[in-house]
């Protein structure tokens, strides 16, 4: 981790502000902080753009983007999906259907199927084989409603390919294991695989990573380079932009993993810790 002194000599570069969603500007209450929304909207007067990178779905994300009056294009599903609000969508990487059942028939082996809620999303619709506890749980928290199709197989086509899919488990040892097991199964240039909290684990397109996502967005759509961008994130799905971005700042609460690879650990996203950084590093 830089000395602080380093970090804020570096911090004078920076023209893109990239934010995750959950656990970095949104907490349990679902919400973006008064400070928070306050902080971004100095930082916007000092002529940083912000984007929103995130794993949720294009239209579950798409209030946090008008809440931080972003104007550039959203980046949701890790970055699969790039769009602007009201104009042609950027790039959408989906995952081939041949991969897709791949997923899905390891998923309803006769010792997982009950233990794992499957969500499918294809043209930025959720589908789901039946509506669970924890399915609801997330469509409450995603604002969507699901289409309920009872089996996977039937959508799936070359017409109808998935943006992503997820697995919900509230077991995590069971998503780990899930984890490793697809991993050994399948090589990272045909399928990415992670997790954004400890019991989602998302397949997706090799290319659907919020790291090759905001490398497009800085260097071909706004012609910046890396040590021009601040990239904060808080979970296992931010190692990518993390690591691209001049400055990647980790939440504190975060697997440590990812805490490890930041350039800075802010306070918790209940602490406001997204406002605390810029105050720090950007507005000081």
């Amino acid at each position: 981790m830089p000395p602080e002194a380093t970090l804020l000599e570096q911090s004078k570069e920076i023209k893109l502000l990239i934010l995750d969603i959950d656990g970095t500007i949104a907490g349990r209450s679902n919400q973006i902080s008064q400070p928070v929304l306050e902080a971004i909207a100095a930082v916007q007067l000092r002529g940083i753009q912000v984007a929103i990178a995130t794993g949720r779905m294009y239209k579950s994300a798409q209030r946090f983007h008008r809440a931080v009056k972003s104007t550039l294009p959203l980046l949701a599903y890790q970055g699969a999906w790039i769009q602007e609000p009201g104009q042609p969508r950027l790039r959408h990487c989906q995952l081939q259907p041949e991969l897709a059942l791949q997923v899905l028939d390891y998923y309803e082996q006769s010792h997982l199927r009950d233990r794992i809620s499957v969500h499918f999303y294809i043209d930025d619709r959720l589908h789901l084989r039946e509506l669970s506890a924890d399915s609801q749980d997330y469509c409450d928290r995603c604002e969507t409603e699901p289409t309920i199709v009872g089996d996977f197989r039937d959508i799936v086509s070359k017409d109808a390919l998935p943006t992503k899919i997820l697995a919900i488990s509230y077991d995590e040892a069971l998503v780990q294991t899930c984890l490793r097991d697809l991993r050994d199964r399948h090589n990272l240039e045909d399928l990415y695989l992670t997790t954004s909290v400890p019991h989602f684990l998302e397949a997706a397109h090799p290319e659907s990573n919020k790291g090759s996502a905001v490398k497009h967005l800085a260097e071909e759509i706004l012609g910046l380079s890396a040590h021009q961008v601040m990239a904060i994130g808080d979970n296992c799905n931010d190692l990518e932009m993390l690591a691209y971005a001049g400055i990647g700042i980790a939440m504190s609460g975060g697997p440590t993993i990812v805490q490890d690879s930041a350039d800075w650990v802010a306070p918790h996203v209940d602490e406001d810790g997204v406002a605390q950084v810029l105050q720090r590093f950007l507005l000081s």
